[in-house]
């Protein structure tokens, strides 16, 4: 946002032009990034009587121009990332085949035969220039049955997909949401073993897929098992820069140093435009079970996401609000 808008903004809503007395709440989001609200109330009487009521309501301006607008910065610099602390709203998502919301869990597949459903957001991400990313999501399978593999019932597990097709795209079954869509890679959670031949190693693992083939590229294998009912933790970031697609997971949301699984690729030649769809798919066969994204949140550059360390925001917030209280008190005791 430009300054002359920000003023703009700043007289229209906080009282730079006018007599009302905005208040501001503040909330944080699952992110760590804190946003204001106005709460207008009061008038003229609360700008004029008083001792040192003026004073201080002018010093309340300041201070709430200025958190105002580490707030707009701070949405700017994010404006084609977004978070999903659940989702109780699935507004902003396309959801495809039997993909379906579920509460507040976006549920991919119930747990019946036969079943397949992808979940992508809605709009077309500009991922950046050297195509990274980041993101950061909790899922939990639960349910499982039908057939099984040496680790027990259920198939067939999550991906997380980047493509460039469409928002409606996906596969069904052993395809886990993802086979046959070009243009793409995907990052697999597979919770059935479907042999040598697409390079499982066994029926509990990770794998990176390219191109819509779920012949792994490369597999590394997972305890505890993935449709135990336990809920996972799972980052992946793609830093263009250097080709590295790491993946990280945990039954904890705190963030591993070391990745589970890192692969060399080239995302450019992969998806061919910089502009792509994201989001997850799954399917089921003879196996099956309930395949739920809990929480999601995306970046459209390689910016790894770590729950426990406060956003950039946050702080410049928490600085300009310390500052501004201090001259307040300051000004008050003159």
């Amino acid at each position: 946002m430009e300054m002359g808008s920000l003023r703009d903004f700043a007289s229209a809503n906080y009282g730079w032009g006018g007599s009302a007395l905005a208040m501001c709440a503040r909330r944080v989001s699952p992110s760590g990034i804190a946003f204001l609200e106005p709460q207008h109330g009061g008038g003229p009487s609360d700008v004029n009587s008083g001792n040192g009521i003026g004073e201080s309501f002018r010093m309340n301006k300041v201070t709430r121009f200025l958190l105002v607008a580490a707030v707009l910065w701070a949405s700017d610099a994010r404006a084609a990332s977004f978070v999903f602390s659940d989702f109780s709203d699935v507004s902003q998502l396309q959801l495809n085949g039997d993909a379906q919301q579920a509460g507040s869990v976006l549920r991919l597949t119930p747990s019946l035969p036969s079943q397949s459903g992808t979940a992508f957001y809605e709009t077309v991400i500009a991922l950046s220039a050297d195509y990274s990313f980041s993101t950061f999501f909790s899922f939990q399978i639960t349910a499982p049955g039908g057939i099984g593999d040496g680790d027990g019932q259920g198939a067939d597990g999550i991906t997380f997909i980047v493509q460039t097709n469409s928002n409606t795209a996906g596969s069904a079954g052993g395809g886990i949401g993802y086979q046959d869509i070009p243009n793409s890679v995907a990052v697999e959670y597979d919770t059935y073993n479907n042999g040598l031949g697409v390079n499982d190693p066994d029926g509990n693992h990770i794998g990176v897929d390219l191109g819509g083939s779920i012949a792994s590229a490369i597999v590394a294998p997972v305890v505890p098992r993935l449709n135990g009912g336990d809920i996972f933790y799972s980052w992946i970031d793609y830093n263009g820069a250097t080709n590295a697609l790491e993946v990280r997971l945990s039954t904890t949301a705190a963030r591993p140093v070391a990745p589970f699984l890192a692969y060399i690729v080239d995302l450019e030649a992969q998806l061919g435009v910089p502009n792509a769809y994201v989001g997850f798919g799954s399917g089921t066969g003879s196996g099956f079970g309930n395949h739920d994204i809990l929480a999601w949140e995306f970046r459209d550059e390689f910016d790894p996401i770590d729950p426990s360390v406060p956003e950039p925001a946050t702080l410049s917030l928490l600085g300009l609000g310390s500052l501004a209280m201090a001259g307040l008190r300051r000004r008050r005791r003159q």
